[in-house]
Order: structure tokens, then sequence, then C-alpha cells
């Protein structure tokens, strides 16, 4: 990828974990966790270090996916943001409904998680948008 540039990538990627910190901690952190199962010991008993090191590097490789396609095709900024929220609803959020369809999980999960999905990449679009 030699458009490959590193400050919209960490700047885009920073932008959906802040959004997962919001959502996932004030705005549905309890709900989150019931609907998930997990009790406060289990939450408190993962390591989070790790836990939050690979899902800053999983959304980096969303973040280099996505902006490889920008940098690629040059769109309007409106495209921008329909490839954004796009790739979370036509992608991100059915793959996530198809895994919990067969583990049988909540439709208040997949509702969180999806939210999560889409609110997060539509975050990265956004930021994607400040580096053109």
């Amino acid at each position: 990828m030699n458009d490959f540039a590193l400050w919209p990538v960490l700047a885009g990627t920073a932008a959906f974990f802040a959004v997962g910190a919001i959502w996932y901690g004030v705005l549905f952190g309890k709900a989150w966790q019931r609907a998930a199962g997990l009790s406060d010991a289990a939450v408190r008993s993962g390591k989070m270090a790790v836990i939050f090191g690979l899902t800053f590097a999983f959304e980096m490789l969303i973040a280099m996916v996505l902006w490889h396609l920008i940098a690629r095709t040059n769109p309007a900024p409106h495209v921008v943001m329909m490839m954004a929220v796009g790739f979370a609803a036509g992608v991100m959020i059915p793959a996530v409904g198809i895994n919990y369809l067969y583990q049988r999980r909540s439709g208040l999960l997949f509702a969180i998680d999806a939210g999560h999905f889409l609110v997060g990449m539509a975050a990265m679009g956004g930021v994607f948008l400040l580096f053109r």
C-alpha cells in the first residue's frame, strides 16, 4: 500500500477506539455486560491491556483498509462517509450478526455491538475527511 499514511490511520483508529470507550463505558457498559452474560468479576479478571491492545490493532487494520480505498479512489466527501458507514452496515454488522445467530446471542447484544460499529466507522470517516 504505497498510499499508506500513518497520521490519518492513527487518528481514525483513535476515533474508533474513543467511540468504543464511550459506548461500552458510559453509554451502554452495564447493558452490554448483562447482555453478554459477564459478571463484574469476569470483567475485572480479563487481561485488559491485551484486550485493549488487540482492539486497537484490529481497529488500525480496519482504518488502514478504509484509508487505502479512499486514497486509491479519491472520492467526494459524502462518498467517504458512505464508504465508512457502508462498510459497517454492509460488512461488519452482518458478519457479527451471522456469528451471533450461531452463538445464540441476544438481539440486545447485537444492537449494542452493531451500533458501536456504525458510530465508530462514522467517526473514522469523519476523521479521514479532515486529512484530505
